[in-house]
This record gives structure tokens, C-alpha cells and sequence, in this order.
């Protein structure tokens, strides 16, 4: 290209960057934020980058002059005020999806929304893969898009997981087929306000046009409203209304109307996976497929033989007649109430963690005769059980230590009962991520059946 890069952040994303940058030869430095930060041990677990300058702690004016774009891993804010200095200095923000993209070939479908990114892209994932030869499902997923990108061809699918601080970069990137499953309060210590928040999934589709298409969730008053004013032709999906176009569920069945006609896609007693919700992935699933010409017959076969992403409602094992749950990745209110939804016994629940700054009264009414017992763990457990109390909601416990709490439910839930890991909080302080929480959860519970 031509120009100058510079890697904001040495993690997972800000790697995978580097990576393509180094193979398409371009010219680039790194930079890591953290004053503190271990070069040496850096480049002995990186030895590819060694040739590569790193700049810690902070930029001088003279290498933010040498500058023409700094690609941000998405954990960096935008206005930060090293980042503020390179937008005075006239350097290009950019994201991984937009570096992906630049240096990619082939065609995109993403997927955003605040909750059901991820098993709607490992659904769409592999319908689509059902049908195209090199299908690629890359992004938030945990396979970073620039990863992927080297050896794209015309023919290539990318299906992306893109979460709101990968859109807030984007500048290019044009998905063919996009998907905002829906917009619920999250992540406001980021992005500050709701509008800030919903306009950064809604640019999803700032580069498309009527040749493309945006799947959007009918029953999502903002994107119904949206719809209205999306560039992109719009799928709608339901999970109440009798759609007259688009994809709506009735009485256990999915169907698909479209001029005049309507099909019966799948009966939901056919699927794998629990609840409205996922019901509601696998519409916006069948939208996205279809908008790319895969035929109803692979989109059926895929969905019989599709089964629940790992820390999203995952059966872990019954022990006793107790069934275990792992649903770390309800990183939020929103994800833990369909969490709480999908359960059809009582159930004893695992929740708090890092406060993102979420209110959770939702979610406490959402608890209904469901819940039996609440078990709080992490920074927000004191707020949660405030607000538990608030409700009418006594059953709580605040513990300290992780397997802690597990060992609590473990020791309270008898026969015909459910223990489930929801927390409705991020799981940073305690965990490096919500993997590590679900993964650590699973190896507790299968130690119990030894």
C-alpha cells in the first residue's frame, strides 16, 4: 500500500495484524500502551516480529509524524487521548475488520448485535459452508479476520462475527449480506451513551446499498425503526409477529414468507439448540444464507445436525439428577436473561463479575419461579444483590472464590434441579475472559463426577 502502519495493541488481534502486515511486506511499527509491558518476552514468544520497532508506554511527536495508519486492536478506546493525538496528526484509524478487508478478496457476511453474535455465526458458518468450498468464519469469534486474509481468493466467504468497538473503526468494509440481530444496553463504559452504542451497530452497514441485503430483527423497536433508513435491503426475521415478508416463528415451527407464498422452514422440536432465542439466531441465520442463494435443503440438513456453542447455555453433565449449565458468555443482563429463559427446572444461578456499568433489574424480574437461589461472586456483587433485594428477590449469597460459589450450588441443588453459570458481567479481575470462566466452570463440575 504504500504506507506507514502502526500496531496499537500486542494481544491476540494486534498479532494477527502484524502478522499480515509482515506478509504483504508493508512497513510498520508496534506500540503497546502499557508502560510496564515485557518487550523481551514479546518477541521470544513472537520471534517472526523481532525486526519489527516497538514503542511502549507513549509516542514521541516524531514517530506520530512517520505515521499514516494506526490499526487499533478492539479493546482500545477511540478516545483515548494518545489516539486524539493521532487523529490532529492526520493518522487513519483503523480496525482489524478494516485491515482485513483492504488486504482480503472474496465476500463478507457479518454479524453484530448485543447478544447471539456468536452461535448465529458458527450457524451461519456452517450452513453456508454446507454449499460454498471455502468458507472462512472469522472475527470476534476468537479467529481474528486479519488471520484469514492472506490467501483469500474471489472465491472466498468470510463470515464475521464484528462486535460495536470493531465498528467504530470501519472506514471501507462493505459486507454483501449483514445482520444486526439487536441492540440492548451494553458495553456504555465504552461507548458512553446508547445512541453512540447504536449507531455503531447500525454501521454495519454505512457502505452498503440495495444490491446488498441487512437481516434485522422485526421485534427490536430500534431496528424496526432503523429499517426505515438502512442503505441495504432489509430481511426482517420475527419471533411474534406473522410476517407477511421475511422469517417469523408460530406455534414450534420456523417459516419463511416472501410474495405471497410462505414455506415451512423447520419444526424448533428438530433443532439442538434451546430456547427463543436461538430460535431467533436461526432465522437470521436462514435470512443470511438465503440473501447468498443456498438452497433450502442444505440450510434444513445444517440446522438438524447443529449443536450449542461452547459457554452459551452449554449441557456441561448431569451429576445426581442435577443438571450444570455453562452460559458464561451471558456477559451481560440481556444474554442472561435468554440464559435464565432456556431453563425448564428451578435453578440455582451463578452471576456477577466486572461492572460494564449495567443495571440489572431486568434481568432479577426475569428470574420469575425459576429461580432458586442467586450466588454472587465478583465486583458487582454487592449492587446485583441490592437490586435482588429491591425486587423482593432474598436469596442470595456473595462468596469470594469462584469454585467457591460452584460449590455452593453443588451442595444446594437436589434431584430435578439446575445449576447454571450466567453472570450477566464481563468476567475480567477474575478471569482473563469469558472462556477461561466457562472452560474453569466445565473442569469444576466434571471433577464432581470422578
Amino acid at each position: 500500500m504504500g504506507k506507514r502502519f502502526l500496531v496499537f495493541g500486542t494481544g491476540k488481534s494486534g498479532i494477527a495484524a502484524s502478522d499480515l502486515l509482515l506478509k504483504k511486506g508493508e512497513d510498520f511499527v508496534l506500540f503497546e500502551g502499557n508502560s510496564a509491558f515485557d518487550q523481551e518476552a514479546f518477541y521470544k514468544k513472537n520471534p517472526s516480529l523481532q525486526s519489527i520497532p516497538m514503542y511502549v508506554g507513549e509516542l514521541s511527536d516524531e514517530v506520530l509524524e512517520s505515521i499514516d495508519i494506526a490499526v487499533l486492536s478492539p479493546g482500545v478506546p477511540t478516545d483515548l487521548l494518545i489516539v486524539e493525538d493521532m487523529k490532529r496528526n492526520n493518522i487513519e484509524i483503523w480496525g482489524e475488520i478494516e485491515l482485513a478487508y483492504n488486504f482480503g478478496k472474496g465476500r463478507v457476511v457479518a454479524i453484530t448485535g448485543t447478544n447471539g453474535k456468536t452461535t448465529t455465526t458458527a450457524l451461519t458458518g456452517q450452513i453456508m459452508a454446507s454449499y460454498f468450498k471455502d468458507v472462512r468464519v472469522v472475527g470476534n469469534i476468537g479467529i481474528p479476520y486479519t488471520q484469514k486474509v492472506y490467501d483469500s481468493t474471489d472465491d472466498t466467504l468470510f463470515v464475521a462475527e464484528v462486535s460495536s468497538f470493531q465498528l467504530e473503526t470501519i472506514h471501507k468494509f462493505k459486507p454483501e449480506v449483514s445482520a444486526i440481530l439487536n441492540i440492548t444496553p451494553d458495553h456504555l463504559n465504552r461507548h458512553h451513551t446508547m445512541e453512540n452504542y447504536i449507531q455503531a451497530k447500525e454501521d454495519v452497514t454505512k457502505n452498503q446499498n440495495k444490491d446488498n441485503v441487512c437481516v434485522l430483527n422485526y421485534e427490536d423497536e430500534v431496528l424496526r425503526n432503523f429499517a426505515k433508513d438502512c442503505p441495504a435491503k432489509v430481511v426482517f426475521f420475527s419471533s411474534f409477529t406473522v410476517l407477511e415478508e421475511g422469517f417469523y416463528f408460530k406455534n414450534e415451527s420456523i417459516y419463511f414468507a416472501s410474495k405471497g407464498e410462505t414455506i415451512k422452514v423447520i419444526d424448533v422440536n428438530d433443532l439442538n439448540i434451546l430456547g427463543l432465542h436461538n430460535f431467533e439466531n436461526v432465522m437470521a441465520a436462514c435470512a443470511m444464507a438465503m440473501a447468498l442463494g443456498v438452497p433450502l435443503a442444505n440450510i434444513v440438513d445444517t440446522l438438524k445436525n447443529f449443536t450449542a456453542v461452547e459457554h452459551r447455555i452449554e449441557f456441561v453433565k448431569e451429576i445426581d439428577g442435577v443438571v450444570y449449565y455453562n452460559d458464561s458468555k451471558g456477559t451481560n443482563p440481556d444474554a442472561a436473561i435468554k440464559g435464565i429463559s432456556a431453563m425448564n427446572r428451578p435453578t440455582w444461578l451463578i452471576g456477577g463479575g466486572y461492572d460494564k456499568g449495567s443495571e440489572y433489574d431486568e434481568w432479577i424480574e426475569a428470574f420469575g419461579d425459576k429461580v432458586k437461589g442467586l450466588v454472587l461472586i465478583g465486583q458487582t456483587a454487592e449492587k446485583i444483590k441490592a437490586c435482588a433485594e429491591k425486587h423482593g428477590f432474598t436469596n442470595v449469597v456473595i462468596l469470594k472464590e469462584f469454585k467457591e460459589a460452584v460449590d455452593y450450588c453443588r451442595a444446594h441443588a437436589v434431584a430435578g434441579e439446575a445449576v447454571l453459570l450466567s453472570p450477566a458481567c464481563a468476567s475480567w479481575g477474575m478471569f482473563d475472559n469469558y472462556e477461561q470462566r466457562g472452560r474453569v466452570f466445565k473442569d469444576i463440575i466434571r471433577d464432581y463426577g470422578k
